[in-house]
């Protein structure tokens, strides 16, 4: 698979469209399923399962290639790692807001390549609204419904914007908002706090309505390598807290922290001392 090749690239975030608005529908039908406790003690639901099956049987159609890690699998066996391109896979990102009826839970699908993510799909089901990016390409935002995605010249061409002169709109998370984060946000000078789910937060970023979103507490591959993605194809980055590039394929699959943003000027550092 030509993954530095931005045709092919483009080609195939159109068929991962398709596939992550097959299982966004999959788990809107499946909003009433058994939820039980993994390992770690997260929740996982019937519609995380099924849009997992889902996927990856979309993914194996494809055949790109490339090892699929998907979270749901990792949990019941060890993932098969050996090389630096990948797909990675969250079928449902947000389980705990999808299970408190909320709207603030996604699909995501990432490609990395050489450990570095050049792809991204992200599918808010609830919001019928799909975020997609090449690196190299630009990002976009398009609709769909319960029946179908919109035609591709229907998508919305998206950018990070400029960081503003006065209030800085920084994304936390709404259920794993930890204390060295929140002690990071304080730290912010004339910044606003804006608590949300799942990966919606880069999303957000990507499109230009908010600025940051750090995490400096762990998180997995599959959570984020979509969002990094997207944000980087619509003009902003992802990075270590130190501000060294973060690390995909890991044998434990983790990321330790992060912070995102949209304008080079809101970026670890710059954020605190601007």
């Amino acid at each position: 698979m030509p993954l530095r090749d931005i045709a092919a690239c483009v080609e195939i975030a159109e068929a991962l469209t398709t596939l992550s608005v097959s299982a966004a529908q999959a788990i809107q039908r499946r909003r009433d399923g058994d939820v039980r406790l993994k390992r770690d003690n997260s929740p996982v639901t019937a519609a995380d399962e099924a849009a997992e099956v889902l996927i990856r049987e979309g993914l194996a159609r494809l055949d790109l290639g490339l090892p699929i890690i998907s979270e749901e699998l990792a949990e019941r066996e060890q993932p098969q790692l050996g090389g630096a391109d990948f797909v990675f896979v969250d079928p449902l990102d947000g389980t705990r807001e999808f299970i408190a009826g909320r709207g603030e839970y996604t699909v995501n699908i990432g490609v990395v390549a050489a450990g570095e993510p050049i792809l991204g799909v992200i599918a808010a089901p609830a919001l019928g609204l799909v975020w997609r990016g090449v690196v190299g390409r630009g990002a976009e935002r398009l609709h769909f419904t319960d029946e179908a995605v919109e035609k591709p010249k229907a998508a919305q061409p998206i950018h990070t914007r400029p960081r503003p002169r006065h209030e800085l709109l920084v994304m936390t998370s709404r259920s794993h908002l930890d204390a060295g984060t929140q002690a990071y946000f304080d730290t912010l000078p004339q910044a606003r706090q804006i608590a949300c789910g799942s990966s919606i937060k880069f999303c957000r970023l990507a499109e230009g309505t908010a600025d940051l979103y750090p995490r400096l507490s762990p998180t997995r591959d599959w959570d984020i390598a979509a969002g990094h993605a997207i944000l980087a194809a619509a003009g902003g980055g992802v990075v270590a807290p130190d501000g060294t590039a973060l690390r995909y394929g890991t044998p434990e699959l983790r990321i330790p922290a992060f912070i995102a943003f949209g304008d080079p000027d809101a970026a670890p550092g710059a954020a605190i001392t601007g």
